[in-house]
């Protein structure tokens, strides 16, 4: 199992879909630094409108099609609605160096149009902050060859006197301690009010090459003026240092004396009173001090343009990066402009009218360099193709590429049809052809979704992003895009899984967490497992997704997840989102009333169960007894504390919990009304970890497909409808969204309810056709009221389940199991017309458990479970649905077509 160089890094090419800022391809010259050239393309009217396409709102392009290691992917940018005026724009690899720029413009009206192609380069540099323009603005420290530094966080130990629940679970993958602000060097400090208590601790170690006479430390840090941070040091030097403060950054001198070559330590307690923000130490002999230097990183965004070697190109140099940027385009009549501003999202549409300057000036520091292509004429009833290249490379090798661009337009056709051959294939059974367009959209969406430089772990990464909107991190989402992904291809997925874990023992962070802390990375480890059956595999992610759960589960580490008497897990100490649902009503109510403290809700302890179930299995299967024992001691004490406290029987929900200053449970958290306050899905969630008796499961099952309850037209809502905090207005109360859906699906496989889970799934695929076909977008939920899709329009995340749902009834080849089934071996014959399975069961003795096999459809078959015929339902041909006469133990299903 192959993975990416940096642990949280994709196995995706330099050249990829990476922008910010104006969708096209973007090119990442060294993935350390977090620098990123974009050259976005698009099209317009001439003289008359350009739609610039802006990532961050609807500005008419739509992710069309792409092959999932992101060597080929194109947009469609629409001019005019719906397919009338419009360019596919696509990208295709050439190699490693170039990329094909193939736009095809197509008009489908009556009447003549004149377009425009703007091929809109820029240099952009890392963000202080996620989701912000705003460039960092690190240090440098320059040192003489004498010296030696050691930042802030290159620390052996950190401690503090008052642990805090982050200790162990920093967020955005910083390190224990770290804050990100300019001024630092590199851009990163020790701060988060390190020293304000007394016996706060930082110790490293610094090794010396060779003997240093008169060696002096120098400090750089930051405190507030006025402040005076005093720390007791040992080792390299003794007794107490007073760190005095100022405006902006300031150093500290002190002698340290003749250093022998070897390993020394610095050790410092803090006395209490002001938190300092340290940067770094040099250590330096006296007499070269004056040579350590602090400088500002200075961006430079502007380029040097130079003409190509043939007419219709250009070369431009960007003083950051040491290789050159080469653009050819296939069209003769041009302009080339320059925008030196922040945005182009007024200043290019107030100057689409101005003919004559190619100079233009606007707010803010930046530079785009526009080859304005200019006008492309289309007949009625008309397409027309112009080739481009964009390369990198040293200036010889950039000038010979361009120089070659006058090639046979044939040439580049075939160049594209080879990389377009490797769009993701969505082959399906000929009841799901109805759905492949909305789902070759969401597939085109979730594998271009994909943002740099996301700064993780003193670096910088490409990552999956529910959408560009959100340039960050999102723990919750990104495992959704990994279930997604794992229907595209499996390598994705893996790197998707992968960003999120930490090695075992990793002081910053059990699991790499942002957002909402629900364990899908697990979900999505179960599903990759059954998928591959790869030992590999198991042995890597186990330890590092059984350090995950122990967290959340309150046995690792500063995790205060588990701080109360009734046993109950709550996660408001890490994010005041306990499952996703931000407006879900009483997580609203706890918050406005603080009473995180003293109120656990359902979910978080009925997903600790359900991946203790999980985890338990893979234990298991490596043969890891102690650990399977722990499991199960898990699964009981969670289990009874959501029995013994959280069980409504008046109104058949689970309930939040209540707690005295003691942490003792006092009752069911209810409404105003008198009635639950948890009516909904959080209060539905024990049947997703399996523990409910049957009576319960028959009242929560009731609810869940009662018009007057959860289940609506389009699907299951977060909120029961017969609540009196109901809304037809929320973000979550009153909508209809795919991911919690995904949990109750399985969990009906798990149940044997083939009927609810088939119900659930076509629902939301015949929801998601609807209105991807009526506006090309993928959205994030669905209003109850309307049926209409809302939310961010190029949304991967959480409505990546619509790709599991097709995957399970419409793509031959798929075994699907719940969540009580471990797949320990699978084969398929390259037919689709065999399966041959051994599953271990874990679920609900007593009780039937179902799977669903997709195979060739042109065939009949017969089913056996441990060489027994075992009845099934054919949902459509070469769809079945088989119920197991068993729930527990091992055994062998095949399916071979009948009379075979």
């Amino acid at each position: 199992m192959k993975l990416a160089e940096h642990p949280h890094d994709l196995r995706l090419p330099a050249w990829g879909p990476y922008t910010k800022r104006y969708v096209g391809i973007s090119h990442i010259p060294d993935v350390r630094r977090g620098l990123r050239f974009d050259l976005s393309v698009f099209p317009g009217f001439y003289r008359r409108r350009v739609d610039v396409p802006s990532v961050l709102w609807e500005s008419g392009y739509h992710p069309w099609e792409a092959a999932p290691d992101l060597n080929y992917f194109c947009h469609r940018h629409e001019l005019e609605w719906k397919d009338r005026v419009y360019c596919d724009i696509s990208f295709s690899e050439i190699d490693a160096d170039a990329r094909l720029i193939r736009c095809e413009c197509v008009n489908a009206t009556e009447r003549p149009q004149s377009l425009v192609l703007h091929y809109v380069a820029s240099m952009h540099f890392p963000s202080l902050r996620p989701n912000s323009p705003e460039p960092i603005r690190p240090y440098e420290v320059e040192l003489p060859s004498s010296a030696v530094w050691i930042d802030a966080l290159d620390y052996v130990e950190l401690s503090h006197t008052h642990p805090r629940p982050t200790d162990n679970l920093m967020p955005d993958g910083l390190y224990r301690g770290e804050v990100r602000d300019h001024g630092f060097v590199q851009g990163s400090g020790l701060g988060r009010g390190f020293g304000r208590d007394a016996g706060d601790t930082v110790i490293y170690k610094v090794t010396i090459q060779r003997a240093m006479p008169k060696a002096t430390l120098l400090f750089r840090y930051r405190l507030a003026p006025g402040e005076i941070a005093r720390f007791i040091a040992e080792g390299l030097i003794q007794g107490e240092v007073a760190f005095a403060g100022g405006e902006g950054f300031q150093t500290l001198t002190l002698s340290v004396g003749d250093l022998s070559p070897g390993e020394h330590t610095l050790r410092l307690v803090s006395m209490g009173g002001a938190g300092i923000e340290l940067d770094g130490f040099a250590v330096v002999p006296a007499g070269d001090l004056q040579a350590v230097r602090f400088r500002p990183v200075v961006w430079h965004p502007y380029p040097e343009l130079s003409p190509g070697p043939i007419p219709n190109s250009l070369i431009l140099r960007y003083p950051d990066v040491d290789r050159v940027y080469g653009l050819a385009w296939g069209f003769d009549r041009f302009q080339v402009r320059e925008f030196y501003s922040d945005e182009l999202d007024r200043l290019m549409r107030y100057t689409v009218h101005n003919h004559v300057s190619t100079v233009f000036h606007g707010p803010g520091e930046g530079h785009f360099t526009d080859v304005f292509l200019r006008p492309i004429p289309l007949a009625p009833h008309s397409r027309r193709v112009v080739h481009g290249l964009v390369c990198v490379g040293d200036p010889d090798e950039v000038r010979r590429r361009l120089a070659e661009f006058e090639r046979d337009p044939g040439e580049y056709e075939a160049i594209y049809q080879a990389a377009r051959g490797r769009v993701v294939d969505l082959t399906s059974n000929p009841e799901g052809h109805k759905y492949r367009f909305s789902q070759q959209r969401m597939a085109a969406t979730l594998l271009t979704n994909v943002v740099y430089p996301v700064y993780i772990r003193r670096s910088y990464i490409r990552h999956y992003t529910p959408g560009r909107w959100w340039d960050s991190l999102y723990t919750w989402d990104s495992g959704f895009i990994g279930i997604g992904l794992a229907e595209l291809d499996l390598d994705r997925a893996i790197d998707c899984l992968n960003a999120y874990v930490t090695e075992p023992g990793d002081p910053h962070a059990a699991f790499i967490h942002h957002g909402s802390p629900v364990p899908v990375q697990i979900y999505l480890f179960l599903e990759l497992w059954n998928r591959t059956q790869s030992e590999e595999l198991l042995r890597y992610f186990y330890p590092r997704l059984r350090q995950y759960h122990e967290f959340l589960c309150g046995n690792l580490g500063s995790s205060t997840t588990r701080r109360l008497r009734s046993n109950l897990i709550k996660t408001w100490d890490y994010f005041y989102n306990s499952g996703g649902w931000d407006d879900y009503p009483p997580q609203v109510y706890v918050h406005e009333h603080g009473l995180e403290p003293f109120v656990t809700p359902v979910v978080n302890t009925a997903h600790c169960i359900r991946t203790a179930k999980i985890l338990r299995m893979a234990a298991e299967a490596l043969g890891l007894s102690q650990d399977v024992r722990e499991y199960e001691d898990e699964i009981a004490m969670f289990t009874e504390a959501l029995q013994t406290y959280a069980w409504d029987e008046a109104s058949g929900y689970f309930g939040y919990v209540r707690h005295d200053e003691d942490g003792h449970p006092i009752g069911i958290l209810r409404h105003e009304s008198s009635q639950n306050f948890n009516m909904g899905l959080d209060g539905a969630y024990p049947l997703v970890a399996g523990i409910c008796t049957e009576a319960q499961e028959a009242r929560l099952l009731s609810y869940l497909t009662s018009d007057r309850h959860l289940w609506t037209p389009i699907g299951i809502t977060a909120v029961d409808q017969s609540a009196p905090y109901y809304q037809v207005d929320g973000y979550w109360n009153g909508t209809v969204w795919m991911s919690h859906q995904w949990f109750f699906w399985k969990t009906m496989l798990d149940m044997g309810r083939l009927d609810i889970a088939a119900r659930i799934a076509r629902t939301a695929l015949e929801l998601w056709q609807r209105e991807v076909e009526a506006s090309y977008h993928c959205f994030e939920h669905f209003v109850v009221e309307s049926g209409r899709g809302a939310g961010w329009h190029q949304f991967g995340g959480l409505s990546a389940p619509v790709l599991s749902w097709f995957g399970a009834y419409h793509r031959p080849g798929r075994l699907t199991v719940g969540f009580d089934v471990w797949v320990a071996h699978l084969e398929m014959d390259e037919g689709h017309r065999a399966l041959t399975a051994t599953l271990w069961l874990y679920g609900r003795p007593g009780r039937g458990l179902s799977v669903l096999a997709v195979m060739n459809p042109s065939a009949a078959y017969q089913v056996t479970w441990e060489d027994a015929p075992v009845p099934f339902q054919q949902i459509s041909p070469g769809v079945l649905a088989i119920t197991l006469p068993t729930a527990r133990g091992e055994g062998t299903l095949r399916i071979r077509p009948r009379g075979g």
